[in-house]
């Protein structure tokens, strides 16, 4: 293992920054960024998204670039200048898909531009985005060779080793996830394993094509989107026979290979997104998916169903729905986590709107700000800022702060509670129906 890496981590977001700081226990690294308000709150220590730890953070920062003197250590950077020493690239951007639901490469292109500038002969180039088979080859080595004026496989190499971070969770960390690795060459494919090897205790599994291992990450994220959009069928299904779906699948979960999904909003940047980049490959070369997309049109539309359950419930009670205040609990895409890309509560929130109610938001993880900037709408984070009582609370996102709250507390009399993640007591939410 040539230990002589000099490495870049290009994107520092939730994927980015936890390997940029895993690398530099071992490697010197520099971790870039275009973000320079990113880049000036990583180097006072503090991580905003909460993916690495403030103390974790600290004592692998360093206060100018280790490339010079080759000690282990992360020197995080906007300038260009501060990568062009480095013979490691690592492009960790985020893949997300249009108005249309159309992948969006814009970002990898950009990255592949920004890596091109500063690209020398023998350099390689691993991606980690999520794509369909074939981008990191067809799409992103014509631009590291159009910048660069190098010529692939011959004067640079690429590598491609599908992220597997699971933002918010705090025991399945990036060094404690098996990682897939691959190389455009037999021989880089070994340096690239060897790479990840070196810091990821789980280990690796060396893929025979980066296209294998393109493949292989984006069918696990379209097979969890196809599992929960079982699940979330049956709880349509289940609803109009006056049956718990919960219920049912503690009932079923008692044999011993049920998978145990559970009903819910699928959003964020994975699992809300990726099926679209493959279902959109399929089609370029002429197979029209047909369970992919049907499930993403059913999880798409939980919201709006939601939504209607607690429409339906407020009738139940006899509370009119229109000028109805409804508490929100929870606005990120999942429990335990600030992300709020893609949050799927916002259905939720707009639907009911529509129906003209009265919507509070409350969510002791996201952040305030983001939220207006990114939705228009307030969200209070503070639990003392909940002042009056409502006519019903939807809990959308099961954060472990929400656990320890009284519902009553925030209810009428006639009020109604609808548990998307079915986390709260069944007594309570059973006697407000």
């Amino acid at each position: 293992m040539n230990t002589n890496h000099k490495i870049a981590v290009v994107g520092l977001g939730y994927v980015g920054l936890p390997l940029a700081r895993l690398f530099a226990t071992k490697y010197p690294v520099v971790g870039f960024d275009i973000n320079q308000k990113r880049i000036d709150e990583l180097n006072d220590g503090h991580d905003d998204t909460l993916e690495v730890e403030d103390d974790i953070l600290q004592s692998v920062l360093m206060k100018e670039n280790p490339y010079s003197n080759t000690n282990n250590g992360l020197f995080c950077s906007y300038s260009l200048d501060d990568i062009k020493e480095a013979n490691i690239y690592v492009i960790t951007v985020p893949t997300p898909v249009d108005k249309h639901n159309h992948p969006d490469l814009t970002p990898l292109y950009k990255s592949s531009e920004t890596v091109g500038k500063v690209l020398k002969k023998n350099d390689i180039v691993i991606y980690e985005s999520t794509v369909y088979p074939g981008v990191t080859e067809e799409e992103c080595v014509p631009v590291l060779e159009k910048i660069s004026g190098l010529k692939f496989n011959e004067d640079f190499y690429v590598g491609y080793s599908p992220e597997r971070i699971n933002p918010g969770d705090k025991e399945h960390t990036v060094d404690k996830i098996l990682k897939v690795t691959s190389g455009s060459t037999p021989e880089i494919g070994k340096i690239v394993d060897g790479l990840y090897k070196s810091v990821i205790t789980a280990g690796t599994h060396l893929a025979p094509s980066i296209k294998v291992a393109e493949a292989s990450k984006v069918i696990e994220n379209s097979q969890r989107d196809i599992n929960i959009a079982f699940i979330n069928e049956l709880a349509k299904i289940f609803s109009l026979m006056d049956i718990d779906t919960h219920d049912v699948l503690e009932a079923a979960g008692t044999k011993w290979n049920f998978l145990k999904f559970k009903p819910g909003l699928v959003g964020g940047h994975c699992i809300g997104v990726d099926p679209f980049y493959l279902a959109q490959k399929a089609q370029e070369i002429g197979y029209y998916s047909e369970l992919i997309l049907a499930a993403r049109r059913l999880n798409d539309s939980m919201g709006s169903f939601v939504a209607s359950q607690v429409v339906k419930l407020l009738i139940k009670n006899d509370i009119k729905v229109k000028g109805a205040k409804i508490l929100n609990l929870g606005i990120t895409f999942k429990e335990n986590c600030p992300d709020i890309r893609n949050s799927k509560a916002i259905d939720v929130i707009t639907n009911l709107q529509d129906y003209g109610a009265e919507v509070t938001i409350f969510d002791p993880w996201a952040n305030t700000k983001e939220v207006s900037d990114e939705y228009g709408m307030t969200c209070y984070s503070n639990v003392s800022e909940i002042s009056h009582k409502f006519d019903g609370i939807i809990l959308t996102v099961a954060h472990d702060e929400f656990l320890n709250l009284d519902l009553n507390d925030f209810l009428h009399d006639k009020g109604v509670i609808y548990d998307v993640k079915g986390v709260f007591s069944k007594e309570d939410v059973d006697k407000r129906l």
